[in-house]
């Protein structure tokens, strides 16, 4: 399985708020191999690599003017904050 595919696959999930099930077929994986790398990805640290890979290119290019950015956020990793039916601010992400 293409890495890149996947990748493209968990980012689409995570930022689209679709549900893992109804990952598109167009993207070339299935849903339960979506998912199942997510969880390995997120127990390596990768997000977090590439969260701090990002900020810091952004920081060498003078690009990063959040003095915020590389402070440690609520939640669980990826997932960050996410609101709940009432509106409230809670740590994680339903999905």
């Amino acid at each position: 399985m293409d890495d890149r595919a996947v990748f493209t696959a968990i980012v689409f999930v995570l930022t689209s708020g679709c549900a893992w099930r109804h990952l598109p077929a167009t993207f070339g994986v299935t849903p339960p191999t979506a998912h199942r790398r997510f969880q390995e990805w997120t127990e390596a640290g990768l997000w977090a690599r590439l969260h701090r890979a990002m900020l810091d290119r952004l920081g060498t290019a003078g690009e990063r003017d959040c003095p915020l950015c590389g402070a440690p956020q609520p939640g669980n990793g990826v997932g960050g904050i996410a609101r709940t039916n009432g509106g409230s601010r809670t740590a994680g992400s339903d999905r």
